[in-house]
């Protein structure tokens, strides 16, 4: 294997870990996900300047950590909380419940604190490494960390991680109870009706392609898929069709597929099929039964 195959797998093989990160620093699997895919994109460009990097690890976080901060600035969505001197560290929440906290939660920590805490009590990392990638002291990384676990149990015991109601329109309800249905019975002929001509398809983590003919083989592959089962649902407030595996488990979706309208018919579509991960924690509801 050639230096570039063994990158790229290096890569592959950390994008579960950077989306943990990224989705909670965002507030959302979704845009996690978007940032994990800028990340990667940085890091392949500069890969011959990092070759000899002892820590290929926490450079990638770094970098991770750096396309965060880009995102919520140009987003400009939420107002930092600063660091509060005089709040004392407290009992932090057991380490499976931070994981299960939901990602929006994580926003109403200020930065370095939501930093150190995902780094920490999320992906196992030092208080040394947590410094390393947010460019900070050790002893300001480890006063985030106290301090950051503190507010988070706090916004817990005060049911701040509740989801909010999904603001689905009756238009945008009926819309995806009928794509999903289409697909459900493998009436591919209709749901290609249903496309814009610019369509857009972007099978996460593999291709991207636009174009009603260009996507033409996406339903196929599906169509010949018999285990799959799928339900109108709602991801983030996003109309989405929520799929699940006949084979195994059936109470949660193996992943989801994001549908955005035009007055035309759908303008995009986001399949999440080869990324899983970002089913972890995701604000998910299922609108209809499964069909």
């Amino acid at each position: 294997m050639n230096h570039d195959d063994a990158f790229a797998t290096l890569l592959a093989g950390m994008r579960p870990r950077l989306h943990r990160y990224c989705a909670r620093m965002t507030g959302s699997t979704i845009d996690g996900e978007d940032v994990v895919q800028e990340t990667l994109i940085k890091a392949l460009a500069v890969r011959s300047s990092v070759a000899d990097t002892a820590n290929i690890e926490g450079w990638l976080f770094r970098v991770a950590h750096n396309a965060s901060l880009d995102f919520l600035r140009a987003r400009a969505r939420t107002q930092e909380i600063p660091l509060s001197e005089d709040m004392e560290p407290g009992t932090e929440l057991p380490q499976s419940d931070i994981v299960a906290v939901g990602f929006r939660t994580f926003l109403q920590l200020a930065v370095l604190q939501r930093c150190a805490v995902i780094l920490k009590d999320v992906l196992g990392h030092s208080v040394e490494e947590i410094a390393e990638v947010a460019d900070c002291s050790v002893p300001a990384a480890k006063s985030a960390l106290q301090r950051g676990r503190q507010r988070l149990r706090e916004l817990v015991a005060q049911g701040g991680d509740r989801p909010g109601p999904v603001p689905l329109s009756d238009d945008d309800h009926e819309r995806l109870r009928h794509y999903v249905a289409r697909f459900q019975a493998g009436d591919f002929d209709a749901i290609r009706r249903m496309l814009a001509d610019d369509a857009r398809l972007d099978l996460v983590n593999r291709l991207k392609l636009q174009g009603r003919k260009e996507v033409d083989f996406y339903f196929t592959r599906y169509d010949e898929a018999v285990h799959w089962r799928f339900a109108p649902g709602a991801v983030e407030g996003r109309p989405a069709m929520l799929v699940y595996d006949a084979r195994g488990p059936m109470d949660q979706p193996a992943h989801f597929v994001l549908l955005t309208w035009r007055e035309e018919g759908v303008a995009r579509i986001r399949d999440y099929l080869f990324a899983p991960y970002v089913m972890e924690t995701a604000d998910w509801v299922r609108l209809d039964s499964i069909s």
